[in-house]
């Protein structure tokens, strides 16, 4: 009991240290990126700095694989071309009020989805991918507004690339494991949840902080 005990507070000790400043800093150290691979890097870079948006990215493979078929590579698209839109919204001067604390909230609920087995169908989890990637996208603009159309451009591909290739990646690993051991997958996806669960919960309240 004592080694599950410290093991939980290890992991509540890592998050603590993981919702720290430096990890919402920009890979380009907070610079505008300038030319097309500056952008590009960028784009690729920022989703795997942000514990936030990596956490979702997990969860979102762990819900995609519950999926049957082509649809647990089909509904991740939602999210990532939802994203593209977010941050585009962003760059173009819209207002999406509590942008971080909606972003926590949809790692919070979708690790309490996991955890739960409250899998959704493909139509539903698509839409709750669109809606979440709206925010995430939104939240990811703010490294480029002002920046030219070119790396803006790149930047655009860069989130496209690494967000499906992360959550793609995550769905065949998976599948992989339950291949080998459905009692190892499933030890997997419930640690998976909790660590996105209280990723999602420590972000929210910094956010409201």
């Amino acid at each position: 009991m004592s080694t599950v005990v410290n093991k939980k507070m290890a992991l509540g000790g890592a998050l603590v240290v993981a919702s720290s400043p430096v990890w919402a800093h920009h890979p380009m150290g907070g610079m505008m990126p300038e030319t097309f691979w500056q952008g590009f890097l960028s784009g690729v870079g920022h989703p795997m700095i942000g514990m936030d948006h990596l956490a979702f990215l997990l969860v979102a493979a762990l819900l995609a694989v519950a999926l049957k078929g082509p649809a647990r590579f089909l509904a991740p698209l939602a999210f990532v071309g939802a994203t593209l839109g977010g941050t585009m919204l962003h760059v173009g001067a819209a207002e999406l009020p509590l942008a971080e604390s909606l972003v926590a909230l949809s790692v919070l609920v979708g690790g309490i989805l996991v955890l739960t087995r409250n899998y959704l169908g493909a139509a539903l989890l698509s839409g709750v991918f669109a809606l979440s990637g709206v925010v995430h996208g939104y939240a990811f603009g703010e490294a480029v507004v002002g920046a030219e159309a070119t790396p803006i451009l790149a930047y655009l591909v860069g989130l496209s690339v690494i967000q499906y290739a992360v959550v793609v990646g995550g769905v065949l690993g998976l599948e992989k494991l339950a291949a080998r051991s459905e009692n190892v997958r499933g030890l997997v996806t419930r640690l998976g949840s909790i660590a996105a669960s209280l990723t999602g919960g420590v972000f929210l309240l910094q956010s409201l902080a």
